[in-house]
């Protein structure tokens, strides 16, 4: 997997607990919600699998509810105390790389 890859991959679980941290949510809500908040590279095919490991790691649960017209049925999620204790982890460590990054970015001529 490249560098990039894996990079999208740690920030799309951190970013999906924080979307779940603000309330009940299924994961179409998700991705528009990722979509509208301009994250990149991002299609449903790269949700679901975050969301059976974040469930997997007991970071959130899940509950199936009946559809009010008739459709299937939709799995909602909601955030754990783990996963709670986990995106605070996530957030520190993200303003921390964020701030160096940026720094660092500063000190680089515009690349052509």
């Amino acid at each position: 997997m490249a560098l990039h890859d894996q990079i999208m991959k740690g920030l799309l679980d951190g970013a999906i607990l924080g979307l779940i941290s603000q309330g009940e949510t299924y994961g179409y809500e998700i991705l528009e919600r990722l979509i509208d908040n301009d994250f990149p590279e991002i299609n449903d095919g790269s949700i679901y699998p975050v969301l059976l490991r974040l469930n997997k790691k007991g970071y959130v649960t899940t509950r199936m509810v009946k559809s009010d017209n008739g459709g299937p049925k939709r799995k909602y999620y909601s955030i754990t105390d783990s996963g709670m204790t986990e995106l605070v982890i996530f957030k520190k460590k993200w303003i921390a790389l964020n701030n160096g990054i940026s720094n660092l970015m500063r000190s680089v001529e515009d690349v052509k």
